[in-house]
């Protein structure tokens, strides 16, 4: 018989291409596009045009109050707090992908499936999830806090693709989306203003004190939500010599400058760990780690703590460890073992 699977359609050439690649694999295949705030009007437009050129139902699924709820208010939150957040890692598990499964089980669609460069393994009767094979666009990162619910019933058709590949099929098919850009990084914040959008929304900061790398009073900063750890653009500061931002105090109001060699930091502690394949890990172990998105792979020793907390210790020291991002932990064959989220750093 055959399958039947729901795959997230966005109307760009990743999710297209997905359709197409799994219509041709013999799935009786449907589209879900979730509008998650006024931001999402074109995307939910873009999605019908892509369904219906690709000959397929779509469903619309309006999460505008649980995408609040979890990710802009946290967001928000985030920054205020003198934090560096990354919403799509929370989205996906609380919003995004709960959804898709969610809407595949109330219309019986087996699989679900999304355009994101990872992989799905199968071990041992557990789903493990995998860096995808393009090291470029690998986006395992993002995904790492899903668990044995959305596992299960994941496919990711681009795993093991570079783009050019995928924009190369969307031509040959002949996908009016084969040439549209990729979509920003915040796709709530179009104009990618995210200070605004945080002003706009009720989160406020007032301007407080730079403090130079030898601990000087040496300017004044525009508000906490302003600046992110590592940051030396735009500070607005002249010392004569280049400055990064290294440490943002909520509580002082205060933004501390440091020069240049003095971001990098030894260690961590994550809490709200998580993993993948629902086994917690009890005992310290090696791995390799991402401290953000596009950060190279580092090795690290992982000390798991109490209340789901662990302590990240960097073989080489990392620069730029932010409060509010995650630390992501893959084994050698690239797959997502764990994370958290970075609540303490150390030099």
């Amino acid at each position: 018989m055959e399958k039947k699977i729901l795959v997230a359609l966005s109307g760009g050439v990743d999710s297209a291409t997905c359709v197409s690649l799994l219509k041709k694999q013999g799935y009786q295949v449907a589209g879900v596009v979730i509008k998650m705030s006024e931001a999402h009007e074109q995307t939910v437009q873009d999605a019908k045009e892509a369904a219906k050129q690709l000959g397929i139902p779509l469903y619309v699924e309006d999460k505008t109050e649980d995408f609040k709820k979890y990710v802009t208010d946290y967001f928000i939150a985030e920054y205020c707090a003198g934090r560096t957040p990354n919403p799509c890692i929370v989205c996906n598990p609380n919003v995004k992908f709960k959804t898709l499964v969610d809407v595949a089980d109330r219309y019986g669609y087996d699989k679900v499936a999304t355009g994101h460069y990872a992989k799905i393994l199968k071990r041992d009767g557990k789903y493990l999830l995998a860096r995808g094979e393009s090291q470029k666009r690998d986006q395992s990162y993002m995904l790492y806090r899903l668990g044995q619910r959305e596992l299960k019933r994941l496919v990711f058709p681009l795993a093991e693709m570079e783009k050019d590949r995928v924009r190369t099929l969307a031509e040959e098919e002949e996908l009016s989306c084969a040439k549209k850009p990729d979509s920003q990084e915040i796709c709530f914040v179009p104009d990618n203003n995210y200070v605004r959008f945080i002003e706009e929304n009720g989160g406020k900061s007032q301007p407080g004190e730079f403090i130079s790398p030898e601990g000087e009073v040496c300017g004044t900063h525009q508000g906490i939500i302003h600046y992110t750890i590592g940051q030396r653009k735009h500070l607005g500061i002249a010392l004569g010599r280049p400055v990064f931002v290294k440490k943002i105090d909520p509580e002082e109001n205060r933004v501390y400058l440091a020069d240049a060699g003095q971001e990098y930091y030894q260690s961590a502690i994550v809490d709200q760990m998580t993993y993948p394949s629902g086994e917690e890990r009890m005992e310290a172990f090696e791995a390799q780690v991402k401290i953000r998105s596009a950060a190279p792979l580092a090795k690290a020793y992982i000390t798991p703590l109490e209340e789901k907390r662990a302590k990240v210790t960097f073989e080489t020291p990392q620069r730029a460890v932010a409060k509010g991002q995650s630390i992501v932990m893959y084994d050698e064959e690239g797959i997502v073992i764990g994370g958290g989220f970075v609540r303490e750093v150390f030099e």
